[in-house]
């Protein structure tokens, strides 16, 4: 049987050709399940990989368990009597204090939720305001900060932060509805979107209705709060405004504080009563922008500069990917932290100071050689572990019969001849300063 999910020998799952169609045939319950588009979508959803939802079933088991049962799902979604489960109730700590609701889909909502995603990108858009980043492609938190710099060198001195509270759990269904009944005409696919809009969630093994907002932790409330804030960036060009928006992080550029609490109250009204979402008057402020930040980075005339608490937050992910526990291997270590400093370092790199980068790279080698030493533990393997990289017999023998702590130990001469910076890189650290000199001066990185 064929299914949208069929995986090729090699784990991959074949997508072949999508062939180019009108918009509006691709917003159709028909071009959603179709098995090209499914497929994309499964590709998509395994990529991202992600925790199970409420039936338990993993993204590992899922092609097993999904394809028998797909031929009838197919036919509930064309039919209109498909309904999603539930998702499941996580919640995260969020860096500002208070916790951030997720709402993980079962996999086979996800897929559905996917395909329908990546019909409502190709619709939706090419008609996003230019100063909108979140969520779409080739644009990233860099780019944003960036266009905040050049409002600044063009003299709008005044940043307006408007704080849209707990915004993803209380969006309205039916203003959110109607702007997607816009472009969407399928009555078939916004019933669907409908149902996975009021599926519920499930806390402790109850379900709670969802009679507003949209879960984050699914594919589809990133394009669905792109589409309804998409309102808010066409008023604020209609007003001539300067701005950015990244999801629902929004700032308004303007040249005095007069200006600023005008549009301030403005645009607050607005949100309120025509999008019906709530505005935080206490945390939405009007500023200098030297004095405030935007996504992590502080506005400079000429550069950028990543936040304090991002660099603490940054420094404290890579303590606990570098803690001292015999149960995971270096090279997990070495794994984990190149995907994370990468990550973080093609977001916020740009603004890191070049002390900053030294110092934290020798801290994380520091911390590297502290787990090589707990994994030796014995002072035979620490002796014959030393002598093998190049430490003299004597040393490897003083060193490896040694009571000292291991943190004490990461610093002896003994230890960073054994495991020099040349090992550590061959073996499979990354370097932080490296990838500070490549976002900085590209062409003399090496």
């Amino acid at each position: 049987m064929s299914s949208g999910f069929q995986e090729t020998p090699n784990g991959e799952v074949g997508t072949g050709r999508i062939a180019k169609q009108p918009l509006t045939d691709l917003a159709s319950v028909e071009h959603i399940v179709s098995t090209t588009s499914v497929a994309e979508a499964w590709k998509k959803v395994k990529s991202n990989k992600g925790a199970p939802g409420v039936d338990g079933i993993s993204i590992e088991k899922f092609p097993k368990w999904g394809r028998p049962k797909w031929k009838l799902t197919k036919e509930g979604l064309l039919a209109g009597t498909f309904r999603p489960r539930p998702a499941l109730r996580v919640e995260i700590p969020k860096e500002s204090g208070g916790v951030r609701k997720l709402g993980i889909p079962c996999v086979l909502e996800r897929v559905i939720m996917q395909s329908i995603a990546k019909v409502f990108e190709s619709i939706f858009n090419t008609n996003f305001s230019d100063f909108s980043y979140g969520y779409r492609p080739g644009r990233s938190v860099q780019q944003t900060a960036r266009q905040a710099q050049v409002f600044y060198q063009q003299g709008y001195k005044w940043q307006i932060d408007i704080d849209l509270e707990k915004f993803f759990d209380t969006v309205n269904h039916d203003v959110l509805m109607e702007r997607v009944a816009r472009k969407v005409r399928s009555k078939g696919v916004l019933k669907l979107i409908g149902s996975f809009l009021r599926a519920g969630v499930e806390v402790d093994g109850r379900l709670q209705e969802t009679t507003k907002g949209v879960p984050q932790g699914n594919p589809l409330s990133p394009i669905l709060s792109n589409i309804l804030l998409d309102h808010l960036d066409k008023e604020l060009e209609k007003r001539g405004l300067r701005f950015i928006r990244y999801a629902d992080d929004l700032a308004i550029f303007v040249k005095s504080e007069r200006a600023g609490n005008r549009v301030m109250e403005s645009i607050t009204n607005y949100l309120e009563k025509k999008l019906k979402v709530t505005v935080n008057r206490k945390k939405s402020k009007v500023n200098k922008v030297k004095e405030s930040a935007v996504l992590g980075f502080h506005i400079h005339f000429k550069k950028l500069r990543t936040t304090g608490p991002k660099v603490r937050k940054f420094k404290a992910k890579l303590k606990l990917i570098s803690r001292r526990c015999p149960g995971i291997s270096i090279e997990s270590r070495y794994s984990e932290l190149r995907k994370y400093i990468q990550g973080w370092m093609s977001h916020y790199g740009c603004g890191l100071k070049f002390d900053t980068a030294v110092m934290l790279d020798g801290w994380i080698r520091r911390r590297i050689r502290m787990c090589y030493w707990k994994q030796w533990r014995k002072p035979r393997k620490r002796i014959r572990e030393l002598i093998k990289r190049g430490v003299r017999k004597k040393e490897a023998i003083n060193m490896g019969l040694s009571r000292k702590s291991y943190w004490r130990l990461s610093k002896t001469l003994a230890t960073n001849c054994g495991l020099s910076n040349a090992i550590l890189e061959k073996e499979g650290l990354i370097s932080i300063r490296e990838l500070w000199c490549k976002v900085h001066h590209p062409a003399t990185a090496r």
